[in-house]
């Protein structure tokens, strides 16, 4: 009997054996070998931009392609690459200026809102966006190449940090984010018209935080470049990897009704900012300043009656940043003709044939007085011209007899 019970328990467990699948055969004989000789391995750092930077600075890892901001903000547009019409210009927004304010204040964190830089400084440093290297031709490069890793514009910029060496975290005092010290953007924005939804947009495609200090790079492209405080464009970003986050972050646009509040996104989109023309997209890549810098564009000061430099390229590179203002404006403007209202140009038809129906009857009575005029005129002359009976001798006709 026991002989009989062993035979049938050997034979359900072959049958289960064999029952098995290959695949799940070989991941229990996997696991059972890891845990007899159990794996030696370091610990993974955490996923930090510090950590890439300082690891991997030299190939440069890509961010990651899609974040989850931007799966929770699916609107962001790009620019069509085939479309009929567009013009880039580079404007420079000054942050003293008041439609430009919502980007600069608050300087420090205030209620959970931060001005743009901070919170452009918040995600490279916890990296959610990548940054591209300002090239000194003025020009973005968004290319692999070019990305620029945090750390690196923190010792570039003499920017003061602390590395934790065991988390491969960095970290920065919030009174050291030079968030005071960024007073003008430089902004790409591209006006195109799409053909396939016959819509006109003008969009910012890119954005460059500059800081002025008392040293550091110039860049002579800029039309406010002062002898004094010199300019340092920080980085190019995409308006679309920071578009996400911005439409989070609310800005009060109103001195006088402190309820009215957008987004940075819907500031941008709405184009609330308002810029100076410093370059736009050419074959010969020229800024403003070195396109009106050509002598043929010479005038005289009025006052002194000599030729001032600075005057005449102030006045020149106005002249032509009221020039293409005015060339992207009218090219809106005459997209599509003016609408038709029906009932105003059938008013307008109706008043027009009355009128001409009133002066075609004042010319016919006019016409029938001047003739009835000139009649009684003609006939007061002739009368006047004709001897009158009574004013006459009387004639007396005697006729001769013959005898």
């Amino acid at each position: 009997m026991k002989r009989l019970v062993i035979a049938i328990v050997g034979v359900c467990f072959t049958l289960s054996m064999s029952a098995q699948p290959a695949k799940s055969r070989v991941t229990q004989t996997q696991n059972n070998a890891q845990t007899t000789t159990p794996k030696t391995s370091t610990p993974v750092p955490t996923k930090t931009t510090v950590s890439k930077a300082t690891v991997t600075r030299s190939t440069n890892a890509p961010a990651p392609s899609v974040s989850r901001a931007s799966i929770m903000f699916p609107t962001t547009v790009e620019v069509p690459t085939d479309v009929v019409w567009r013009r880039d210009i580079y404007r420079e927004l000054d942050l003293s200026k008041d439609a430009n304010a919502p980007l600069y204040y608050p300087v420090e964190p205030q209620d959970g809102r931060v001005n743009l830089f901070t919170l452009l400084f918040q995600l490279l440093n916890t990296g959610k966006i990548p940054a591209y290297t300002y090239d000194t031709s003025g020009l973005e490069n968004f290319n692999k190449e070019n990305r620029m890793h945090f750390i690196d514009m923190l010792e570039r910029y003499e920017i003061p940090f602390e590395v934790d060496d065991k988390n491969k975290t960095i970290t920065v005092n919030p009174i050291d984010i030079p968030s005071n010290d960024v007073l003008t953007y430089f902004v790409k924005e591209s006006s195109y018209y799409d053909q396939h939804t016959a819509t006109y947009h003008s969009r910012v495609v890119a954005l460059c935080p500059v800081m002025h200090r008392s040293g550091g790079y110039v860049d002579f492209n800029s039309p406010s470049m002062s002898a004094d405080v010199q300019k340092s464009p920080l980085f190019w970003v995409k308006m679309e990897d920071i578009e996400p986050y911005l439409s989070q972050n609310m800005v009060m646009t109103s001195n006088i009704n402190n309820a009215a509040t957008m987004s940075m996104a819907d500031f941008f989109e709405t184009n609330k900012y308002k810029g100076t023309i410093y370059m736009t997209t050419n074959m010969q890549g020229k800024s403003l300043a070195q396109m009106v810098g050509d002598s043929s564009q010479m005038d005289f000061d009025s006052d002194s009656a000599m030729f001032d430099p600075e005057v005449t390229s102030q006045k020149a590179l106005e002249r032509e940043q009221t020039r293409i203002e005015k060339e992207i404006s009218d090219f809106e403007k005459h997209i599509w003709a003016a609408p038709v209202d029906s009932v105003a140009l059938a008013r307008q038809d109706s008043i027009a044939a009355a009128e001409a129906t009133s002066k075609k009857a004042k010319k016919t009575t006019s016409t029938r007085t001047t003739a009835r005029q000139t009649t009684t005129k003609a006939e007061k002359t002739k009368k006047e011209k004709s001897p009158s009976s009574s004013s006459s001798a009387p004639r007396v006709s005697v006729r001769r007899e013959r005898h």
